[in-house]
């Protein structure tokens, strides 16, 4: 019976890790305040600001998002929150986000080394929220249409700065 039980908490263990494990990779953005402005391709302003934190033992990651919270962008407040967590069934991680307009976005979190990408359906249309690796307070943020490693249609360029305190 004690040899199972040991056996059974070695499981755990090891299963816990490898959620960790595959989340590892947002540790550089938790944790901070991250500040962004810019324009979107029509024009209109984007105004963030991203904090995101690891909960359940590190086996998500809990994101809050505030930006424009009217259509009239004159409204800044709480815009969305957001979950990641490893999918062990699709050995995926998977993004989930509701926000203040009643929407839900989600998809798949993908790296490559240091950079973060999002993809997901917007409609008719495949995009990708990229968060690229600058240094550990800068990240340059696009989103766009990425095919085959190369951006075909860019809709914002901005970056995402730690907020000095």
């Amino acid at each position: 019976m004690r040899s199972k039980l040991i056996y059974v908490f070695l499981f755990i263990s090891v299963f816990g890790f490898s959620q960790k494990k595959e989340l590892k990779a947002f540790s550089n953005l938790v944790n901070k305040m991250w500040i962004a402005e810019g324009n979107w391709g029509d024009g209109s302003k984007f105004k963030q600001k991203v904090v995101m934190n690891f909960d359940l033992d590190s086996t998500l990651i809990v994101v809050k998002s505030y930006g424009f919270i009217d259509k009239e962008q004159t409204k800044f407040g709480l815009r969305s929150r957001g979950i990641r967590q490893f999918d062990k069934k699709n050995n995926k991680i998977k993004f989930w986000e509701f926000d203040v307009f009643g929407e839900l976005t989600r998809g798949e979190v993908f790296f490559e080394d240091k950079n973060v990408l999002y993809q997901y359906q917007y409609g008719d249309t495949t995009l990708t929220d990229m968060w690229e690796y600058v240094d550990e307070n800068t990240y340059n943020f696009k989103v766009g249409s990425l095919e085959e490693g190369k951006w075909k249609q860019l809709y914002l360029n901005t970056q995402f700065k730690v907020e000095e305190k």
